[in-house]
């Protein structure tokens, strides 16, 4: 059993920053991905970022540029995002993979004009 727990969420000015972090515990010691996935209202839930176990990175379009992944050495990654615009307003989930995917419970991001 894996659990993930998002936090770093909240309300932010539009050009601010925020910089979000999952936590993973349980009974899975590594995870061959790690990544960022987010949901606006009225929207499909849609990538974001990931983190591989080799280290390779991957980002939305939407994102690139303005947002970096990152992790430390025990089962914590961060999505460090700058240039906030409007349009990043949604629930942020943190997600890894190892057989099977996990999900944490969203974190909401809200990012004003």
């Amino acid at each position: 059993q894996v659990r993930l727990v998002e936090s770093g969420g909240g309300l932010v000015q539009a050009g601010g920053s925020l910089r979000l972090s999952c936590t993973a515990s349980g009974s899975v010691l590594s995870f061959s991905v790690m990544g960022w996935y987010r949901q606006a209202p009225g929207k499909e839930r849609e990538f974001v970022a990931a983190i591989y176990s080799g280290g390779i990175t991957k980002y939305g379009d939407s994102v690139k540029g303005r947002f970096t992944i990152s992790r430390d050495v025990t089962r914590n990654w961060y999505l460090r995002m700058d240039s906030l615009k409007p349009e990043d307003t949604g629930v942020y989930y943190c997600m890894s993979k190892s057989g099977y995917d996990y999900w944490g419970q969203g974190t909401q991001v809200t990012v004003s004009s």
